[in-house]
């Protein structure tokens, strides 16, 4: 609310400050206009009493008198009618009950019976003539901070009402620009959605947290049935080979990773996770050809100085159930904004309670925290994405900010950079090289083991030492289990300020990253390595790692099964299976639907698995990219066979008919997806029983067939 902080009022010396009165879940915030006065916090719990005068009291009905336990008044006069007043005395009064558990519920009972008196208005909308799909309550995910309001989704727009109107009336995203969307654990509660509207962004569009799942899986299918038709879905396997061809960088890939595994900029306790990757800070020169240059990325930060592991170790074996070997995480708010401080000082003051931190704890210097992150027995932080890219604020005080002064007497300023680094942005180019590096591309698949992959939890995670706390993990706790609100309270409270494990994305053990020889992976290079180039033979790779079919797509050592049950069976099996014909081993299965498939076929150049199924439809498969790349709804009933001649899809249904189709390569026509021109159309007589059987007929007469 637009309002003024009134200081010494009725004396020769008031004065007014002009500004924005926060009223927020545990505190009362004035945010004056100019920047250079302080922001005004006051926890509820420190208010005696809020008081608004009735009118015969004084000449402006809008004043408001907070008196604090300090015996202070902070006076603030609103420029307008103020109708907040009885649901931040019940705020109040909530903040003042004795028990976390009690304050929680209270709090959101409030909030629930403001959301239910108000809904979406309709006159927000971009066109009259749009279709409502679904309207809910749901909650903003800023950092720190949840903003309630209600969710409205349309034929063509997706749009956010906070209920008071900050920072804007109506967030508003067009349906068309939605590019990603992710389904994110809150609060360790599968209730939270960001939608991207790019495709490499770190930072999102809009988190939404939801307080039902139903509600979050709704508006889910709603933009995810819009995107199907618009865009193919990733997955982190598709990634993977993507990766492995050098398609994207390895800054690219360990991005989409952080956001299949439920990373987000928009929540502290999940922030995105980036590894150390150079361990030299002393020399003058930065050589990226020397492995002593690089941090072991097979291991864990807490795992790369020895005696400290011995300690840790020692401890970890005489330690009663639940064990774990490290009493911090390597990301955490903390960890987070000890980087982020100089651009995001708000977001500390606000975990601090007002204050920074102490000048020596501050992030002072790359060499230092390397060093301690090495060397302190609590500290086994991991860097975040701002360490590979392009801004380097967060590395100088542009802000001038008051960050101490520490024991030596020297004031926290800039961050001390390593020597072989001209100025910050030197420092991230550097970065940048060293992360895109050959040394780099071949051992990540070992961090990604580690953080994302199988080595993440059981005896794997015992044997390379990387076993956390059981809280930090997915599934550590059900929180719907705990029945007692205050122990629920605080021990969310613990683990989202601990730090949270990613979500495990792959339990096998990831495969190394093909490097074409000669050839300097950088960030812009990677994107043109083409299979041309890559001289890796097929017989020089092992086909387990799932490199020889993403490099060189020979597929002659795989042959496509596809397990058919007839109608004479009991089950159904709806995956399409690939098999090494040297190991005989099962190397991929992928499932296109819940119903039967019948047939498939690989298209020359060996690229793409073209399979039909009894749900009508035709698939397309990319064994490049490891994800289903376009889909045929070509029939009315079950596709019984399919073949290819001629540049020419031929299929056949139970509905009776043949059909031959052209199709149109997307690259021709500039989109996504290809296109399908029905040539020809051959119905059978319906009357008699039995299963069309796709034969090849000669091109020039497909003319003459009945269309």
């Amino acid at each position: 609310h637009t309002a003024n902080h009134i200081i010494n009022r009725d004396c020769r010396d008031e004065r007014k400050i002009r500004g924005s009165l926060k009223i927020c879940s545990k505190s009362i915030i004035f945010e004056p206009d100019e920047k250079i006065q302080p922001i005004i916090k006051i926890p509820l719990r420190d208010c005696i009493s809020i008081e608004a005068p009735e009118d015969n009291e004084t000449n402006n009905p809008f004043t408001w008198y907070v008196n604090l336990r300090c015996l202070y008044t902070s006076i603030f006069v609103f420029n307008k009618l103020n109708t907040c007043i009885s649901s931040t005395l019940s705020l109040n009064r909530a903040s003042h009950l004795d028990k976390l558990g009690d304050q929680a519920a209270m709090i959101t009972a409030i909030l629930q019976s403001r959301l239910a008196r108000t809904s979406f208005d309709k006159n927000r909308f971009q066109n009259v003539s749009e279709t409502l799909h679904m309207e809910c309550e749901a909650e903003m995910v800023t950092p720190l901070v949840t903003n309630p309001g209600h969710v409205c989704i349309t034929d063509a727009n997706l749009y956010f009402q906070p209920l008071n109107g900050y920072p804007k009336p109506v967030v508003h995203i067009m349906m068309h620009n939605v590019r990603r969307i992710y389904k994110r654990r809150h609060g360790l509660m599968p209730l939270g959605l960001e939608v991207f509207c790019t495709e490499n962004d770190l930072c999102s569009d809009i988190y939404l947290k939801f307080y039902n799942s139903q509600d979050r899986d709704e508006l889910y299918f709603y933009i995810a049935t819009y995107l199907e038709n618009h865009i193919t879905e990733q997955t982190a396997e598709s990634y993977m080979l993507q990766w492995q061809r050098g398609h994207i960088s390895n800054y690219q890939y360990l991005l989409h990773l952080n956001n299949l595994a439920d990373r987000s900029c928009n929540d502290l306790s999940q922030y995105p996770v980036f590894p150390w990757i150079i361990a030299d800070y002393s020399s003058s020169e930065l050589d990226l050809t020397k492995p002593e240059t690089f941090r072991d990325l097979s291991k864990p930060v807490g795992a790369l100085n020895k005696e400290r592991l011995e300690r840790l170790l020692t401890r970890y074996r005489e330690m009663p159930e639940p064990k774990f070997m490290y009493g911090s995480h390597y990301s955490s708010p903390g960890y987070v904004l000890f980087y982020l401080v100089r651009v995001a000082p708000e977001y500390m003051l606000c975990l601090q309670n007002g204050k920074f931190d102490h000048a020596d704890r501050t992030f002072n210097s790359i060499a230092e925290t390397w060093k301690n992150c090495l060397d302190g027995a609590t500290d086994f932080k991991e860097l975040i994405p701002e360490f590979y890219e392009n801004d380097s604020s967060f590395l100088v005080n542009s802000l001038k900010l008051d960050l101490g002064k520490r024991q030596g007497g020297k004031m926290v300023e800039h961050v001390e950079l390593p020597s072989w680094a001209l100025d910050p942005d030197d420092f991230l180019q550097k970065s940048q090289n060293a992360l895109e590096s050959q040394y780099v591309s071949e051992h990540l698949h070992e961090w990604i083991d580690l953080v994302f992959g199988y080595k993440q939890k059981g005896s794997e995670a015992i044997a390379a030492h990387n076993v956390f706390h059981p809280l930090t993990y997915e599934g550590g706790v059900d929180l719907n289990s705990i029945m007692d609100p205050n122990e629920k309270v605080a021990l969310l409270t613990q683990i989202l300020e601990f730090g949270q494990t990613p979500k495990q994305l792959f339990t096998t053990p990831h495969p190394r990253r093909i490097i074409p020889k000669f050839k300097s992976l950088s960030r812009t290079s990677s994107h043109n390595v083409s299979i041309a180039e890559s001289p890796v033979s097929p017989n020089e790779e092992s086909f387990e790692d799932l490199t020889e079919e993403s490099i060189t797509l020979a597929w002659n050592n795989i042959s496509c099964s596809v397990f058919i049950l007839s109608s004479l069976m009991f089950a159904l099996d709806s995956t399409l299976k690939m098999f090494s014909k040297e190991s005989k081993t099962l190397q991929r299965s992928v499932s296109f639907s819940n119903m039967a498939l019948s047939s498939c076929l690989i298209l020359p150049g060996d690229t793409t698995v073209i399979s039909s199924s009894w749900d009508n439809h035709i698939y397309f498969y990319s064994v490049a990219f490891g994800r289903r790349q376009d889909t045929l709804m070509g029939h009315d009933d079950a596709v019984s066979k399919i073949c290819w001649h001629d540049n020419r899809l031929y299929s056949a249904s139970w509905d009776s008919t043949v059909k031959v189709w052209h199709c149109v390569p997307a690259e021709v026509l500039g989109t996504k997806r290809h296109h399908f021109e029905l040539l020809a159309e051959l119905e059978h007589d319906v009357s008699v029983s039995m299963e069309i059987i796709c034969i090849l007929v000669p091109s020039a007469q497909i003319p003459n067939l009945p269309v």
